[in-house]
C-alpha cells in the first residue's frame, strides 16, 4: 500500500548520495503480505513457500515503483525472503540464539534502514528497529512473521520488541533515515491515519534516532517496549537528553500523535496470519 510505505523519491535522493560517494548501493526488502499471494479476501496468511514470496516481493517492488527505481539508477533489488540464506550466531541473544538472514546483509559494510514514521499497534511505533522485521526472512520465519513473533511472545506480550532488538544486534545498522513526509498516526502500520510531517530524521545511532523520531511523534522512550529491551541487551541511549539533536529543535516539529490501540501478540495471533498457506 503506497500511503502506508517509505516514499520513492527518499529512497532516490539517499541512494544517489551514496553513489556520489563511490559507495556500491542495493535495495532490500521482505514485504509482509500482498494479494494474492497470502492475501486472499480479507484474510492475511502465513507462508514459507518460496514461490509465494518471489511472487509477492516482486509484486511490491514493481507496484510501489521501486523496479523502476532500481533500472533508472542501476541498482540491485533483493528479495530478502528467499535465496543465499546463511546463519548468524547472537551471543545473549533473547530470542534467536542463531538467526538464518540473506547473505547481502552479512557481506555488506553498512545496513541502512528507511523507515516510514507510523503508529503500530503491536510495537507502539515502528521506525528504524522496528523496520528491520523486514529482513526475517519468509522462507524460515514466515511471511508475515509468524513464527518470529510467536517465539518473541513467549519473553514479552508485544511479540516483536525481544525479535526486534535480537535482528538489530545480528546486522551492522548504522544509518537511519525516517521518511517522515508523511506520517501515520492512529491504528498504524496499514489502518492508521495520514499525517503530513514534512520531516526526515537520520542518526548513525539507531537507537538514539528511533528515540527522537518517536518524540517527535508525541511519545516518551518508557512507552516504547523495543526501547526498553534495547537498554537491557546494553544498546544507549537510555535518556533524551543524551542525545545531540541537529537541526531543527524537537520542538518546533513535534505533534502528539493519535495513539494505536495497543495489541498484545496473544490476541492478535487468534483473528490476524492465524492460518497457514
Amino acid at each position: 500500500m503506497p500511503s502506508a510505505t517509505t516514499k520513492p523519491p527518499v529512497i532516490r535522493a539517499l541512494a544517489r548520495l551514496m553513489k556520489a560517494a563511490h559507495k556500491d548501493v542495493s535495495i532490500g526488502e521482505g514485504s509482509a503480505a500482498a494479494p494474492p499471494f497470502n492475501v486472499k479476501g480479507t484474510e492475511v496468511f502465513r507462508t514459507t513457500k518460496a514461490d509465494l514470496l518471489n511472487g509477492m516481493q516482486q509484486y511490491v517492488f514493481d507496484q510501489l515503483g521501486y523496479s523502476e527505481l532500481a533500472k533508472a539508477l542501476g541498482l540491485p533489488l533483493i528479495n530478502l525472503h528467499t535465496g543465499d540464506l546463511v546463519d548468524v550466531k547472537l551471543p545473549g541473544a533473547f530470542v534467536f540464539p542463531k538467526l538464518t538472514i540473506h547473505r547481502a546483509l552479512v557481506e555488506t559494510d553498512l545496513l541502512c534502514s528507511v523507515p516510514m514514521m507510523k503508529t503500530h499497534t503491536l510495537a507502539g511505533v515502528t521506525l528504524g528497529m522496528k523496520n528491520l522485521v523486514g529482513v526475517y526472512p519468509g522462507a524460515v520465519y514466515q511471511a508475515v512473521r509468524g513464527r518470529m513473533h510467536d517465539a518473541a511472545a513467549e519473553v514479552e506480550p508485544s511479540g516483536t520488541a525481544v525479535a526486534i532488538v535480537d535482528m538489530v544486534r545480528a546486522n551492522k545498522l548504522g544509518l537511519v533515515v525516517v521518511d517522515g513526509s508523511t506520517a501515520m498516526e492512529g491504528n498504524g502500520p496499514a489502518n492508521g491515519s495520514l499525517v503530513p510531517m514534512d520531516v526526515i530524521l537520520a542518526g548513525t545511532n539507531p537507537l538514539a534516532t528511533d528515540m527522537v523520531a518517536a518524540n517527535v511523534m508525541g511519545f516518551d522512550p518508557p512507552e516504547i517496549p523495543t526501547f526498553t529491551w534495547a537498554n537491557k541487551a546494553g544498546l544507549r541511549p537510555e535518556r533524551l537528553d543524551e542525545i545531540e539533536v541537529r537541526g531543527e529543535p524537537i520542538e518546533n516539529v513535534k505533534r502528539k500523535f493519535a495513539r494505536p490501540y495497543i495489541t498484545p501478540w496473544s490476541i492478535a495471533r487468534k483473528f490476524w496470519a492465524v492460518h497457514e498457506i
